[in-house]
């Protein structure tokens, strides 16, 4: 449950964040930001990944949720995301490091994410496994001037009018990442460690509280026999909190290393399509979710931007002086 709402017998707040309320106890994991193209995400949910490119790699996802929520007075109020990752190989550290800056909005709450992290990489003969440690700030914001009460006389309310509420908390990732390039992959992680509890604004009785997210990730690539140009890449991406779960079954085909089609089924959620191009070390993708639950409105749009790039230093030449000549 993502807000636990108690000591307000007099409070009467409206119907939509009542339900807002009821969709963190129903939704799976969904204290933590939902993307449907997760198989270009792995930094932002397993710290085991950063550096495993072996380059610096920049990645972008913005996301709008269930378009069409609006409340009573026709204000846009469905959930948005917007992220941006970057990691990179150092090898002086053997392995990698990377950060992420996130924002997510749902309905009248805000959390801005910071989070960093290293990775340990261990090579083996063709694989490489990337063991990650990431530390977060989550900063969340209530804006309670956009409380439409239905007793005006409310005095919680009166004192809460035209202020916004937010607090502070620390969090806490590990992920284990292992990877044979061009071949397959699997990675597995939580985030959310501490599972810390706090109160929103002072006195309100209104506390956020973490809890311990798992992930789940593979993937495989099937180069079609008989032709090099096309491969096919199923994959597999579950969430956790402990008490529900949740399932991105995934299907990718890539023609030529540069452009990609494909589907995604999230049970009991939603019906995804994907597709997407490489130009030299630029990806760009989009994916459409098709909602299939009772909560969906008309969709939810994705787009994610991915530039990798590495860094060439020129080997300087040594010369070595021949003492036959001056």
């Amino acid at each position: 449950m993502l807000f636990n709402i108690f000591r307000m017998k007099s409070l009467r707040i409206f119907d939509l964040i009542f339900f807002f309320l009821l969709l963190g106890l129903g939704a799976s994991a969904q204290q933590e930001p939902q993307f449907s193209q997760n198989m270009f995400n792995h930094m932002t949910v397993n710290p085991g990944y950063a550096g495993l490119s072996n380059a610096i790699c920049a990645t972008g996802l913005m996301r709008q949720q269930w378009i069409g929520f609006t409340d009573a007075e026709g204000n846009r109020i469905s959930p948005e995301t917007f992220l941006m990752s970057v990691d990179a190989t150092i090898p002086v550290l053997r392995g990698g490091i990377g950060g992420t800056v996130m924002q997510d909005k749902i309905g009248f709450f805000t959390t801005n994410i910071v989070k960093l992290g290293y990775s340990y990489h261990k090579k083996f003969p063709e694989a490489t496994l990337g063991i990650g440690l990431q530390v977060g700030f989550n900063n969340t914001i209530l804006d309670a001037n956009k409380f439409l009460p239905v007793d005006s006389s409310d005095p919680l309310l009166d004192r809460l009018k035209g202020s916004e509420l937010n607090n502070m908390m620390l969090d806490m990732s590990l992920g284990l990442f292992y990877q044979v390039p061009g071949r397959y992959y699997a990675g597995l992680s939580s985030s959310r460690i501490l599972q810390n509890s706090k109160e929103i604004g002072e006195g309100t009785g209104a506390n956020i509280n973490f809890r311990r997210h798992y992930y789940l990730s593979a993937g495989y690539h099937f180069p079609l026999s008989g032709n090099s140009n096309f491969e096919v890449i199923p994959s597999l991406f579950i969430k956790s909190d402990g008490s529900t779960f949740q399932y991105d079954l995934n299907s990718l085909v890539v023609v030529n290393q540069k452009y990609w089609g494909g589907m995604s089924f999230r049970l009991q959620d939603a019906i995804v399509l994907m597709f997407g191009l490489s130009f030299n070390e630029l990806r760009v993708g989009y994916s459409y979710d098709i909602p299939v639950s009772a909560v969906g409105a008309s969709g939810s749009h994705e787009i994610m931007i991915n530039y990798c790039f590495k860094i060439e230093v020129e080997k300087i030449r040594k010369s070595y002086r021949n003492t036959r000549f001056l």
